[in-house]
């Protein structure tokens, strides 16, 4: 699919702040229940009347052009609010459509397919004006070649990729060819290029991303072809990142935040030194990086105009946010339900600790699990947030289109059965959602940005909160939706995050905000929670930086205010990005902060020390001539370092996890449960790789 270009980029002129369009079809994630909303149109091939314009058509809508498997081109409406709509459909053509793009003007459509053509459509008259035989340049021919990936440069070249691994430049104004390069052993996938359009990326297959760079050097054109066309392609490297089929590539420019409000302060904070890490040698604010993505659930950035010179950096593979509740006061037994997210259905499972673990033991036999019923969707729609009470008795979840709640029953034996509660009509879909503390009222959060509570037993919503960031309550309507939010233990307090990092703090024994935190140093809220014994809030950031805030004073506790910006660096480069917090249940001071590949253990009673290395005393010029130190302040000086250690190692401690971690939480002050995926059986799901022979095997 392709988004119809902004109005500022409908022109031939080369513009650095320009993002370029890359459309291919995406068959996998762009599912019929994806489009539930969406009012579609007749599937009729006859759709060429004159009153079905362009002309009739408003031009301050977008239009998203879809490549579809039977052969047609659809377009569809993107108005600034609500469902898209249904425009009209281009002919259809023999084979699948497999991708699709725009010229930068809009004044043109291409489509690339199963047949090895690629069409030029006219996007008034939805006529087809030229076609490409785009096996002709490649690699070989095929009785079904496939276009897989399009690119169209403001320049007026089409960049094309297909089955035979063959990256090819066409002349956009006559179809002509420009170059052909088959660097990849198989299928080319993606395309994307830099803002400034003078390289180009392919990914493929074979695990491959290539870089061409435009030179200077002209090719032997003919004198009507536009200059910027002429220019020679050159190929530049690759680098293999990726075991498996590169799907995607995108072209990201980092932002610090969303624009902030003319009235609102940006805070930033001065640190004692740089970041020593590598990837922040190339990657800043407002410089493009490529992303790709792969078959092997794997997200690489590297540096877009520096390709060659630095290593890709490895995202970290699992969600941003737990999929995995727990509800841990289930039964009188003392098993815990947990509730499982997937993309489609929900797991509820029956947790059991067959024996009791002492202190500093751990096992992976006592932890039972049992299925005690599956959950599916509606109609296959994809699931986006759920919860679960803290009894274990009620469930909720979310899809594209509205929330949903059901009650787990114990029928008899080892059977349990789910009821179906009727919710209020009108509940938008909810991108958060919780349960208060005593299962009475489910919270959700709505992709309209407000917050709605709704009463279990009376069925009605019991009040709607419209988050605000300015302190006289009143309503803005550029606040973001709601993505996360934390309950304190005795359910006064509930702290809502938007998406840049906002913080709204509501106090629902008054029913009204409270507080409004600012993003802290521009980075993104990746997960948070509130102490079980004294309502404080802790926020860890984007940045890898751990906030603990004082709600009922509205202040930065003093923990934070001494050692936020001063953590250890093996906070700061902690292993993948932080997704969830556990807290010990009779604990006010101690958290533990995970990710996918390690946790760590804060306590905030005990003090921050510094684990880089300073400078022996030993290097200075005084003591390497003082050859006769005594032997009595050797021993100070080794004692001393020893309790500093010592020091160090009772906070931030760091565990790493041998398998992906999905979830990590408390049972009881001296007992944890972690759920963790084995790798292997993840690989074992892939696909297989393009064979590459190993020398030596």
């Amino acid at each position: 699919m392709a988004m119809e270009p902004s109005d500022d980029s409908k022109n031939n002129e080369i513009n650095d702040s320009g993002i370029a369009i890359n459309g291919h079809a995406n068959h996998d994630d762009f599912s019929d229940s994806d489009l539930s909303n969406v009012d579609d149109g007749d599937d009729s091939e006859d759709e060429d009347s004159s009153a079905n314009t362009r002309s009739s058509y408003l031009d301050d809508v977008k239009r998203l052009a879809l490549a579809c498997d039977d052969g047609s081109i659809r377009l569809y409406n993107v108005p600034e609010s609500g469902a898209l709509t249904y425009y009209r459909s281009l002919p259809r053509v023999s084979g699948r459509a497999l991708s699709v793009t725009w010229s930068s003007n809009a004044k043109f459509i291409f489509s690339g397919s199963s047949d090895g053509l690629i069409r030029c459509w006219d996007s008034t008259s939805f006529q087809e004006k030229y076609r490409i035989t785009a096996g002709l340049g490649g690699a070989g021919t095929g009785p079904e070649l496939c276009i897989w990936t399009l690119l169209f440069l403001r320049c007026g070249s089409l960049v094309s990729g297909d089955s035979t691994g063959s990256v090819q430049f066409w002349d956009s104004s006559h179809g002509t060819l420009l170059q052909a390069h088959s660097y990849h052993k198989g299928d080319v996938n993606a395309l994307a290029t830099l803002p400034s359009q003078n390289r180009v990326f392919s990914a493929g297959s074979d695990g491959q991303v290539i870089l061409y760079k435009a030179s200077n050097d002209e090719l032997g054109a003919s004198k009507n072809m536009v200059k910027d066309q002429a220019r020679k392609w050159t190929y530049v490297g690759y680098v293999r990142a990726h075991t498996h089929d590169v799907r995607a590539l995108t072209m990201a420019v980092p932002i610090c935040s969303e624009d902030a409000l003319h009235e609102e302060k940006v805070v930033k904070i001065r640190r004692r030194g740089k970041h020593q890490f590598s990837y922040h040698k190339w990657a800043h604010l407002g410089v493009p990086m490529l992303i790709s993505g792969g078959d092997d659930t794997k997200l690489f950035a590297y540096s877009a105009k520096e390709f060659t010179q630095f290593a890709p950096h490895n995202f970290c593979p699992a969600p941003q946010r737990p999929l995995i509740t727990l509800a841990r006061d289930s039964t009188a037994n003392g098993d815990s339900v947990m509730l499982v997210q997937s993309a489609n259905w929900l797991d509820v499972l029956l947790v059991t600790v067959q024996n009791k673990l002492t202190p500093s033991t751990s096992s992976r036999e006592d932890a039972k699990v049992r299925q005690l019923a599956r959950l599916k969707s509606k109609g296959s729609r994809k699931i986006i947030s759920s919860a679960a009470s803290g009894n274990g008795t009620l469930l909720a979840y979310s899809d594209c289109v509205r929330p949903c709640l059901f009650a787990l029953k114990h029928k008899c034996g080892k059977k349990y059965a789910l009821d179906k509660l009727e919710l209020p009509k009108g509940l938008p879909c909810s991108q958060s959602m919780m349960f208060t503390v005593d299962s009475s009222n489910l919270i959700l959060a709505g992709r309209d940005g407000k917050i709605y509570i709704v009463d279990i037993e009376t069925r009605e919503i019991s009040n709607v909160f419209h988050p605000t960031r300015k302190a006289d309550g009143t309503i803005s309507s550029r606040e973001s939706p709601v993505t996360k939010m934390f309950l304190s233990a005795d359910g006064q307090w509930l702290a809502a995050v938007n998406c840049f990092g906002d913080i709204y703090v509501f106090n629902l024994e008054v029913q009204r905000q409270h507080w409004f935190i600012s993003r802290m140093n521009g980075g993104a809220v990746t997960s948070g929670g509130f102490c079980p014994k004294n309502n404080v809030l802790v926020i860890t950031t984007s940045k890898n930086e751990v906030y603990v805030f004082d709600v009922e004073a509205k202040q930065l506790g003093e923990w934070s205010k001494r050692y936020t910006h001063h953590l250890p660096r093996s906070f700061q480069e902690f292993p993948g990005e932080v997704i969830g917090l556990s807290f010990p249940p009779q604990s006010s001071s101690i958290v533990v902060v995970y990710s996918t590949r390690a946790m760590c253990f804060i306590d905030f009673g005990l003090p921050v020390v510094d684990d880089v290395p300073l400078p022996s005393r030993s290097t200075g010029p005084a003591e390497r001539t003082d050859a006769q130190k005594s032997t009595k302040t050797k021993q100070k000086r080794k004692a001393r370092d020893e309790e500093s250690k010592q020091q160090n190692k009772n906070n931030f401690n760091f565990f790493p996890f041998k398998e992906p971690v999905l979830f990590v939480g408390h049972l009881l002050d001296s007992s944890s449960l972690i759920v963790e995926k084995r790798w292997l059986d993840v690989v074992e799901g892939f696909g297989p790789p393009v064979h590459r022979h190993i020398y030596g095997t």
